[in-house]
């Protein structure tokens, strides 16, 4: 049986735990036939709390789980159980495209999966920078100075930040955690 990538349309907040029902009951039902991979993409996020940097995971797409399986026969006639497995799974809104659901194009779940695979390895930060813009920093040796944004690293998670020590502009390169807007 051929599969292919759908999107499922989920409560706020409850993506995981679809993802973990679904899972359980692939092998109660014997429904491993029909689903291959259940997705939902997260990404590693930075963020500091009362100057103490966290990491902690954010959803890609809220609301929404990917989903590899067999739905549509060779007629693009929609298989009955696969289809009543998911729509009994406590969570689910119902699949994307409604009664008609349509498949998801493997090279859009590709990219995805690139993208949570690339942040496996950097955090990004919560916030987002604009060159130009006025920061405070709020760790580090410059504690509570301010500075303006000259250059953005967003692959090295850096910034280039032009500070005003002893009446003369100094470069110095932080990372994004180490400040916050002005």
């Amino acid at each position: 049986m051929r599969t292919q990538w759908f999107v499922l349309h989920t409560l706020s907040g409850q993506e995981l735990k679809v993802k973990e029902s679904i899972e359980k009951r692939i092998k109660t039902e014997e429904m491993s036939d029909y689903i291959k991979e259940v997705l939902v993409p997260m990404e590693k996020v930075a963020e500091v709390r009362s100057g103490k940097k966290t990491v902690t995971t954010r959803k890609l797409y809220p609301g929404y789980v990917f989903i590899d399986m067999a739905l549509l026969d060779d007629n693009r006639r929609v298989i009955e159980k696969p289809w009543y497995f998911i729509r009994d799974t406590a969570g689910i809104i119902g699949f994307v495209g409604g009664d008609r659901p349509t498949p998801t194009p493997a090279s859009e779940i590709e990219s995805i999966k690139a993208q949570v695979a690339e942040s496996e390895d950097t955090e990004k930060p919560k916030v987002h920078f604009d060159v130009g813009e006025t920061v405070k920093i709020t760790d580090g040796p410059f504690l509570n100075f301010s500075g303006v944004i000259e250059e953005i690293e967003p692959e090295r998670g850096k910034l280039k930040v032009t500070v005003n020590i002893f009446g003369r502009n100094t470069p110095v390169e932080l990372e994004y955690w180490q400040v916050e807007k002005g």
